[in-house]
């Protein structure tokens, strides 16, 4: 299984390769990091953790910041997608567009536009009241909600309520064209939720990435400081060093010479 996070864009319209126009709704989807592989012998289950976006760091908690210390991210969503495959990937790993190719067949999930509270013919699609014969504004109204004899109403009636922002898969779409430019899906039709809003996107077939790069340590202006100190106080201490032991090399001579004059001047006494 592939899949990838995105965020949805205003609708457009392309011509596809037998010369018709199609409607297609552009995601901008990925570049995708994985921060986290989750195995069944420490977490239960086989996932994988995406992050996307960006977000300003202030933003972020404590937690959430020693989450993604180790890969220098501060997304601004993250997505767990389950799955086997997970013997091939590690944390750093980036999932792109180019894991999807024009014609796959895929499943988008989205939240759905808000509309606030709503009545029964639009949240339930009732035809409402007949207009004439001695119905009086009640075109549009509900109607009967229960008999007299539990004197209640049963749970999942169909009434006016809150409408919209639900969880919505939309199945078996298809992705018309790949940007890869850009980080740019074409997928023929409509897709929930507004502009910019999250989106989704599983599919049929392999999840190609992008292995992350060997990590190379950039050292700053302060350690460079202090590296180019470290190196003068050698070089300080192996000249003195270096003094002591001509210092030593010489009291020895000296110690020397002040020996053989000692043993000379015996010898002269004598031959007097």
């Amino acid at each position: 299984m592939k899949f990838i996070i995105g965020k949805k864009m205003a609708m457009t319209q392309i011509w596809n390769s037998n010369d018709k126009v199609v409607a297609v709704t552009p995601v901008q989807a990925g570049p995708c990091t994985i921060v986290q592989v989750k195995n069944k012998t420490k977490d239960g289950y086989e996932a994988l953790q995406l992050a996307y976006g960006k977000r300003k760091e202030k933003n972020i908690n404590k937690p959430q910041k020693g989450h993604f210390k180790a890969l220098g991210l501060a997304p601004a969503h993250v997505r767990e997608f389950r799955t086997e495959e997970i013997a091939s990937y590690k944390a750093g790993d980036v999932i792109s567009v180019e894991t999807f190719a024009a014609g796959d067949k895929i499943n988008v999930t989205g939240v759905s536009k808000g509309k606030g509270f709503q009545g029964v013919v639009k949240r339930h699609g009732f035809h409402g009241f007949r207009k004439t014969h001695g119905n009086k504004d009640q075109e549009r109204m509900p109607g009967s909600i229960g008999n007299k004899g539990p004197a209640r109403v049963f749970k999942g009636m169909k009434m006016g309520g809150r409408m919209g922002t639900d969880r919505v898969t939309v199945a078996n779409l298809e992705i018309v064209s790949v940007d890869v430019e850009n980080n740019i899906l074409f997928i023929a039709g409509a897709l929930p939720g507004a502009i910019n809003g999250l989106i989704t996107i599983k599919g049929q077939g392999e999840l190609k990435v992008n292995q992350a790069p060997v990590k190379t340590e950039e050292k700053n202006e302060q350690e460079v400081k202090e590296e180019v100190k470290e190196e003068a106080e050698k070089e300080i201490k192996e000249e003195k060093k270096e003094e002591k032991d001509e210092k030593e090399v010489k009291n020895e001579e000296k110690k020397e010479e002040a020996e053989g004059e000692a043993e000379q001047k015996p010898a002269d006494a004598k031959q007097k």
